[in-house]
């Protein structure tokens, strides 16, 4: 296996591995769509290859916490594909993993997820309300709503509501 940055060639696997890997369109899109706005990181998008094959993606994006008129920059882990038949092999991991390291290697401090419970803290991910950093929208589990820092004490003066772009709505 190998993982790399996304290339333009990659596009159309990319679409089919979050299509199959969600069973829908949605998160397929949300890439496409992510991936025209200005303030898209190339070096955030990677694949993962097995024999020459895309199998899993993952995306992070630039993101804000705000509260009271103030901002803090912050990236969203999602979404993250691996094709059905080659989930349970330790693809996901390694793309969370990576992403991680070049995330912190790009100067980002932290990371949002909103994700499985079970699977996300095995990389240090937390309930984000430790933080009191909250979602967007009504009806998250505490538990699904994490946050991460990739700096020592990054989210020590955080606090209030995160804003994803436009584009995570949309679809």
């Amino acid at each position: 296996m190998q993982i790399r940055k996304e290339e333009d060639t990659d596009y159309i696997a990319i679409t089919e591995v979050n299509d199959h890997a969600f069973g829908q369109v949605n998160e397929g899109q949300l890439v496409v769509n992510l991936r025209m706005h200005s303030d898209f990181v190339p070096e955030l998008s990677l694949v993962a290859e097995v024999d020459g094959k895309v199998v899993g993606h993952i995306l992070f994006f630039p993101i804000k916490v705000v509260d009271d008129g103030k901002e803090f920059d912050s990236l969203s882990l999602a979404p993250m594909s691996v094709l059905p038949k080659f989930q349970k092999q330790g693809i996901g991991s390694a793309l969370v993993k990576e992403g991680l390291t070049v995330a912190e290697n790009l100067g980002y401090e932290s990371v949002i997820v909103l994700g499985h419970a079970e699977y996300y803290p095995r990389f240090g991910f937390r309930p984000a309300s430790q933080w009191d950093i909250r979602a967007p929208f009504e009806d998250v589990p505490d538990e699904a709503f994490m946050a991460m820092e990739l700096v020592d004490g990054a989210l020590d003066n955080v606090r209030g509501v995160v804003e994803y772009p436009e584009e995570f709505s949309e679809v």
